[in-house]
């Protein structure tokens, strides 16, 4: 049912869920650019016309490879919440949507930063693309245009479609979209660089918008924003080192799940035993996230912990071999929208890229004039007085965005990563594994059937629903008598976008979820 074939490429490569932002960041690459400024030319370009899904007024995390140095970085580009946001303030928890919903913007920030320290082209340069688009007007699908007509149907959302497009209907297939006010904003950093963003007329619109709105932004709130640049968390997986995202992105579950898993030889495995042993790693995952871990700048625990040798032991020893668990307990410590891209260039660097507002069209606010749609990023705090996740001022939220890059030695091997709110360490696991235990390439990996588990709350351990996709049979049967509650689903459906770049020998090699409408291209 699913079949596409995967792209070669010697000189670079990009894949994404939108074909017109994978024009842009080979248009940037083609131009001279290096694979940060192809990276800020895709995500900008992300931005307007896939503006459910990530925005201006979003967040983003990237794992990068710098050949020249043979050495992985990875950036957290999230925001924190205002330092007037406080958990008395949301007695009745925090909201979906509106203002209070939302914590300070990260994306603009983070390309400033990534291209300081990687940009070779001029940053007008790097934004043409998306300034093209949101002024000029760029057709349509009829996937894409039924997201805006359901929008149009929720008295939360209609309001997105004239912040965003100036007009009262959802557009229809084939249509022209123009996203004025985004231009024009997007002109004001070019112009005025990241502090025209977080220091000058914008930040002044947006605090100003804020309050009348009833919100807690404060000009200090937007100033004292940076991105940071840390070292990844690394776990060896069979002769791999795999590259992930440090909090507080919850990319640690992929990274203790791959760490749990790295103890068995799950090729030798039938499905039934090696899809249980895989989602008792997720559950014992989760249930130390949920735990321990917050902004680690506020919380003791870090999630280095949670990788060590001694404690991987203890939780591996915990796995049930034959029984679903309902509730694994945490492990004792010694002391959903979203956009994903991946690019390559003809140096070998590459980039693993995620940014999302959260939620479909997050806050579901756009700031009056300006065309920036605000994130809903609250909502991933906790108001459990005992939870290292609490809502703070100033503190950031645990993510679910993550994003991962795999070495072999100090070689780039893979590059990877999907949307997927909880659901995104899970894929990725599937995906890793289809990669270096079976030895797919990238597009064969990508259009496997996958499951996914999802907890009845998403925080808190519970025994929750095993969806299982394209099966049936005796592989769900199999998986009922371990005691998971299962549902099929048809092949295709899993909520998920997968990109994946492989490094072979002087050439890549990149496949695209055809889940979605992106693809994967290259020169």
């Amino acid at each position: 049912m699913l079949s596409r074939s995967a792209v070669f490429a010697r000189s670079g490569i990009v894949a994404s869920s939108q074909p017109l932002a994978v024009s842009a960041g080979l248009h940037i690459l083609r131009s001279g650019g290096s694979f940060v400024d192809a990276a800020i030319a895709t995500s900008a370009v992300l931005c307007v016309v896939e503006p459910w899904a990530s925005h201006l007024g979003g967040d983003a995390f990237v794992v990068l490879y710098d050949a020249s140095k043979r050495q992985t970085l990875a950036l957290n580009g999230s925001g924190a919440a205002p330092q007037s946001a406080t958990p008395e303030r949301f007695p009745n928890g925090v909201p979906l949507r509106g203002i209070t919903a939302a914590t300070v913007p990260g994306l603009v920030d983070a390309w400033f930063r990534l291209h300081a320290q990687y940009g070779k082209l001029p940053m007008p340069r790097l934004l043409e693309p998306a300034i093209e688009y949101a002024e000029q007007g760029y057709p349509i699908s009829e996937r894409k245009a039924n997201l805006w007509r359901n929008a149009s149907r929720s008295n939360d959302l209609r309001p997105v479609i004239r912040g965003l497009l100036g007009q009262e209907r959802a557009p229809r297939a084939g249509e022209l979209v123009r996203c004025v006010d985004t231009a024009r904003t997007l002109k004001a950093i070019v112009s005025g660089g990241r502090d025209a963003f977080y220091r000058g007329e914008i930040a002044r619109r947006i605090v100003a918008f804020c309050r009348e709105q009833g919100g807690w932004f404060e000009p200090d709130d937007l100033a004292r924003h940076e991105s940071e640049i840390l070292q990844p968390l690394r776990v060896r997986y069979h002769n791999y080192t795999v590259h992930g995202q440090p909090p507080v992105s919850q990319g640690i579950i992929l990274m203790e799940a791959l760490a749990l898993l790295d103890g068995y030889d799950l090729k030798a495995m039938d499905a039934a035993q090696r899809t249980h042993l895989m989602v008792e790693a997720i559950k014992a995952a989760f249930a130390d996230r949920w735990a321990y871990l917050g902004d680690p700048r506020m919380v003791k625990a870090r999630a280095e912990s949670l990788l060590a040798p001694d404690f991987i032991r203890e939780r591996r020893a915990a796995l049930s071999m034959d029984n679903a668990q309902a509730v694994y307990a945490p492990g004792k410590l010694r002391d959903t929208n979203t956009t994903y891209f991946c690019i390559a260039d003809k140096e070998g660097n590459a980039i693993s890229f995620i940014q999302s507002v959260y939620h479909p069209f997050g806050s579901s606010v756009v700031v009056e004039g300006t065309g920036i749609l605000l994130n809903n990023r609250m909502r991933g705090f906790s108001l459990k007085p005992d939870s290292p996740n609490r809502l703070q001022p100033g503190r950031r939220p645990m993510h679910t965005l993550n994003a991962y890059l795999i070495t072999r030695g100090d070689a780039l091997a893979y590059v990877g990563g999907t949307p997927g709110g909880d659901i995104q360490v899970q894929t990725n696991l599937q995906i890793i594994s289809q990669l270096i235990d079976f030895g797919l390439e990238p597009q064969r990996a990508i259009e496997q059937p996958r499951w996914a588990w999802q907890p009845t709350q998403s925080t808190d351990p519970s025994p929750g629903t095993l969806s299982i996709e394209g099966q049936e049979g005796e592989l769900l049967e199999s998986l009922r008598q371990r005691g998971h509650s299962v549902r099929t689903t048809p092949l295709g459906t899993h909520p998920s976008s997968v990109q994946v770049i492989q490094k072979l020998g002087e050439c890549y090699c990149a496949g695209s979820d055809p889940r979605a409408e992106g693809q994967a291209g290259g020169y």
